[in-house]
């Protein structure tokens, strides 16, 4: 049986994008709608937090500890001052096709170029949603995927010649699966990986494991779900709350799944869940991979 072990109180309205940071032997995540990036150092306990000027939906490291994420307007490049304040510097912008957007999901491939997604945030309003890249050197790039209703689940295979994205949305439920050039970073080739209609619950973030598995929060069911690279259900792990929204790999070896959920707003809405909107560290007897830091130097 799988040790699952609370590491947060049950505070976060969206926790999203958890991100071990090895060389600090702490986690790093955000909720959304509070504009909050949070560090827990695991050892010691000692928590803190930062106010983003915006809502922050994602997140990535460099290796000079700035943070590349996905904020409403675009992608910055955020500072984390000792006081607990950022300093954003805006790196792109893309042309939004409607009001009230945002970047949701997003992470670096295996070369440190960093991905994410937009969607409306009123979720089921339009499929207005894409893809897009953005390198240091070559800037922003994209759509590379669009109509998208409530973009997710990026991932990448170890050898980083897959990636994976997924519509997290009640009316789509689908994980895609791509070819992917690690060179020039292009996609191509898109097929349906998992349809989510057949297994419980909605395809949220995601991570990949050593064996090339794809870990993906089924948002609603209250489960963690690894499918084999054929796509193939094999594990299922009951969490305490009905939405996990995402997952990565961390720890010592990286043998624990970081999950993070969501804690609804109504009260009627958590009964027979208490915990949610806690952080969670699930040891699933696998090993992941490291998180790609952004890329900032040829």
């Amino acid at each position: 049986m799988e040790a699952i072990e609370r590491l947060t109180e049950p505070v976060h309205a969206v926790g999203e994008s958890p991100v071990w940071r090895p060389t600090e032997g702490a986690l790093y995540w955000v909720d959304i709608p509070a504009r909050r990036i949070h560090r827990l150092h695991i050892a010691s306990g000692a928590a803190q937090s930062w106010k983003a000027p915006e809502m922050v939906a994602c997140i990535a490291f460099g290796s000079d500890g700035t943070v590349v994420a996905g904020l409403e307007s675009g992608i910055f490049s955020l500072t984390l001052g000792a006081d607990g304040g950022v300093g954003a510097k805006l790196l792109a912008q893309p042309r939004f096709p409607l009001s009230r957007m945002r970047f949701n999901d997003g992470r670096c491939d295996r070369q440190g170029r960093f991905w994410a997604g937009t969607m409306h945030m009123e979720m089921p309003a339009a499929a207005v949603g894409c893809l897009y890249r953005y390198d240091a050197f070559d800037g922003l790039a994209g759509p590379f995927a669009t109509d998208l209703l409530t973009q997710n689940g990026l991932a990448w295979s170890p050898a980083g010649d897959r990636m994976y994205l997924s519509d997290s949305n009640a009316k789509s439920r689908l994980i895609w699966e791509y070819d992917y050039d690690p060179l020039s970073g292009t996609p191509s080739g898109r097929r349906v990986f998992v349809d989510m209609n057949q297994h419980p619950g909605r395809p949220d973030g995601a991570a990949v494991d050593v064996d090339g598995c794809y870990w993906t929060c089924a948002n609603d069911a209250g489960l963690l779900l690894r499918f084999t690279p054929h796509g193939r259900l094999d594990r299922s792990i009951a969490l305490p709350v009905r939405k996990p929204s995402m997952c990565a790999f961390g720890g010592e070896r990286y043998e624990t799944l970081f999950v993070t959920t969501i804690r609804p707003a109504a009260a009627a809405d958590l009964e027979g869940q208490p915990l949610a909107g806690a952080v969670f560290a699930v040891r699933p007897g696998v090993q992941g991979l490291p998180e790609p830091e952004f890329r900032s130097k040829r």
